[in-house]
């Protein structure tokens, strides 16, 4: 066995590592999990809309009401 025959073997193990990474990322069960990692920094900024836009038709009943 030469330093080829180690190349060669690294070579195989490196693309079946690969092939196993994309099939755990592409995986149809964690699709919902990635996507609501991937929506994660929107969450505060809707949360933040939707206090907003509540503050407004909270200020606009109350100006109604007088």
């Amino acid at each position: 066995m030469d330093i080829n025959d180690v190349r060669g073997f690294s070579t195989v193990l490196m693309m079946l590592a690969f092939i196993g990474i994309c099939w755990w990322a592409f995986s149809p069960r964690r699709k919902k999990r990635f996507n609501d990692a991937a929506n994660l920094p929107f969450e505060d900024e809707q949360k933040h809309q939707q206090a907003q836009a509540d503050s407004e038709s909270q200020n606009k009943n109350d100006s109604v009401n007088k």
